[in-house]
């Protein structure tokens, strides 16, 4: 590894993480701008970002939607180092012709959750939390968009309820080992041998330095807005954040090891399947994205010229796509 990556070993694999504890002030901002631009977009007040909350145990579980209440659902999920804040531009896009629902995953955003010491943080508890949000909502049938973090998530509540998932889109939301560049070495190292040292090492992910790279790293120069990556920043000052991460780095091992299942998932079901890639990320290569023809042959595969972070650049071209895809799969 060169010097220059040792400098943030979470471009060894920022892949996802997320934040915790939750201060609602602190994406008041963030969330007016959302507001703001919504209202000017194209279909009118279906277009407006609404927010809320649900209680799902102990979490309470913040959310934007968008879109009429009888309208298929789009059920949005994120990635590290962010929030549902992410799909900003993307939700006013499709508010016309869908029910599009962004969580704040637990320990993320504006999800309160509970501190370290009575919540397990792993994905197991991601996903059971973001299925308690599902039924809290009255949520039935949808689409499933994964990026990130989101995709591991999303693909443990597509194996325990396939009969609801109409589609997936995967946005550089990784299910297979080739996905997986070099970069992630610092965190494989963590999973193997959990001591105190290589957890400290990848600490270094969780810097100012390390979630500017992932915003911005193979996007077009000038097109990334400091917005969103000064509001992450702000998420992993919180307390218990850093610690949480780390956590969630560690339980990420739990995702690499159930690829099998989830790909097993995809040849019994067959699920319609979109993967837009930003082909520019470091950390989840565009071979993550041709393998979903290996077990979904119809599978559609674009790869765009993005970073991690394709919505930032590409959100009006992603959107076209997920338009044209769910019509032609009846969704």
């Amino acid at each position: 590894m060169t010097t220059s990556r040792k400098g943030f070993e979470r471009r060894s694999v920022i892949a996802g993480l997320g934040l915790a504890g939750i201060a609602l002030s602190g994406a008041a901002a963030a969330q007016k701008t959302a507001s703001a631009d919504a209202a000017s977009a194209p279909g009118g007040d279906d277009a407006a970002l609404r927010f809320g909350t649900k209680q799902v145990g102990d979490v309470t579980v913040f959310y934007r939607e968008a879109g009429r209440a009888d309208a298929p659902v789009l059920l949005l999920l994120h990635g590290f180092p962010t929030a549902g804040h992410m799909f900003r531009d993307l939700m006013p896009l499709l508010a016309d012709k869908y029910r599009v629902i962004a969580p704040d995953l637990a320990g993320f955003g504006n999800t309160v959750a509970p501190p370290r010491a009575s919540f397990a943080y792993s994905f197991d508890k991601l996903a059971e939390v973001t299925e308690g949000f599902v039924e809290a909502m009255g949520l039935t049938r949808y689409a499933l968009y994964v990026f990130d973090y989101g995709a591991p998530t999303g693909f443990r509540l597509a194996m325990a309820h396939p009969e609801r998932v109409t589609a997936i889109i995967s946005q550089n939301g990784n299910a297979y080992t080739e996905g997986l560049s070099k970069e992630w070495e610092p965190w494989q190292r963590y999973w193997r041998d959990p001591t105190p040292e290589n957890r400290e090492a990848c600490r270094a992910a969780l810097t100012d330095e390390a979630i500017r790279f992932q915003w911005s790293h193979g996007a077009p120069e000038g097109r990334v807005s400091p917005d969103g990556m000064t509001l992450d920043m702000h998420y992993m000052r919180r307390p218990e954040a850093q610690e949480i991460q780390l956590d969630l780095i560690l339980s990420y091992r739990s995702n690499v090891e159930l690829y099998p299942a989830f790909q097993a998932y995809f040849r019994k079901h067959q699920p319609p399947l979109l993967a837009v890639w930003g082909k520019n990320d470091a950390f989840f290569i565009p071979p993550g994205a041709e393998a979903y023809r290996r077990d979904l042959p119809k599978a559609e595969v674009h790869l765009l010229d993005a970073g991690h972070f394709a919505l930032e650049t590409h959100a009006g071209e992603i959107a076209a796509k997920i338009r044209d895809f769910l019509r032609r799969n009846g969704v």
